[in-house]
């Protein structure tokens, strides 16, 4: 018999939620809904030093990586896609891998979780190397997927990350940092794509979002390398720049029209400079704009 585990548990508060109206079944979830930022708030130190130990890899060459199968291996996919528009990072600094792959991404394969194959063959399609992060993200930290991703992870000589909302759960023997958000049981026994999915994706946000800002890739709080690939990014680069050069709209517009950069155009419009000279100063800065204009 499999030993019952934390994520599930029966929520005592939602017993009769079956005979509720759509305003009390919003109600209650709502409630509790608002127990998971108190339980991210718990775990703020682990979440800290992964956020540190995720830029120091980024400064190095490293790269970032999620796995996890079903709802995890889902929102990893998310975070990891969403690093590139916001960021300007390059392809494949930070990836998403989810159990049985793509597919998974629309259908539920359930079995997934169960392989070990599975998650050698997406470690191999990642190559880890020992510059690298992996972040294992299961609401019960138990599937061999993700439990066989850490393992062979850490011999590859990576660091490692376990995000789960189980105390108990087996990926903390392989997790070099363990990050654990006690949401408590489900409003629906066991359907952990609700509070614990949620939770991941907020824990998520923190890692990449903190990461990113410590190799400075915002000014304040402007995302200063986002891609401008369409007409609301451009014009939000046209205002970024303007509000830190001090220069126009228009002014701004034309700038970056030339370099086609953020901070290329920052650094050309306050320093007076021209394009190769601006890149020229933000390579010796680390990319670090606050060192080259302030």
């Amino acid at each position: 018999m499999i030993k019952e585990i934390l994520t599930e548990d029966v929520n005592p508060t939602t017993q009769d939620i079956d005979l509720m109206t759509g305003v009390e079944i919003a109600t209650l979830i709502n409630a509790e809904d608002q127990k998971i930022a108190l339980a991210i708030q718990a775990q703020l130190k682990p979440i800290g030093k992964a956020i540190e130990l995720i830029a120091k890899s980024f400064l190095e060459g490293g790269r970032l990586a999620y796995f996890g199968a079903g709802t995890s291996g889902r929102l990893g996919v998310l975070d990891a896609s969403e690093c590139w528009p916001t960021f300007g990072v390059p392809h494949g600094m930070v990836e998403g891998f989810i159990a049985g792959g793509d597919k998974a991404l629309r259908f539920s394969i359930e079995n997934s979780e169960d392989s070990a194959e599975l998650a050698l063959a997406d470690l191999k399609k990642f190559n880890p190397q020992k510059e690298d992060v992996v972040v294992g993200i299961s609401a019960s930290g138990n599937p061999r997927y993700v439990l066989k991703v850490l393992e062979e992870a850490q011999k590859k000589g990576c660091k490692t990350i376990g995000i789960t909302s189980n105390p108990e759960a087996k990926l903390k023997k392989f997790a070099d940092i363990f990050i654990c958000t006690l949401v408590g049981p489900e409003v629906i026994t066991g359907s952990t794509r609700m509070k614990s999915g949620t939770a991941q994706k907020m824990v998520l946000n923190m890692l990449s979002t903190g990461a990113m800002i410590r190799i400075g890739k915002t000014y304040h709080n402007d995302m200063i390398d986002m891609r401008m690939e369409n007409e609301k990014l451009t014009d939000r680069g046209c205002r970024i720049v303007s509000k830190i050069t001090g220069v126009s709209y228009a002014e701004a517009q034309k700038c970056l029209a030339a370099c086609k950069n953020i901070k290329t155009a920052c650094v050309m419009l306050k320093k007076n400079c021209t394009q190769k000279e601006a890149e020229k100063l933000l390579a010796k800065a680390d990319g670090i704009l606050r060192k080259v204009i302030s």
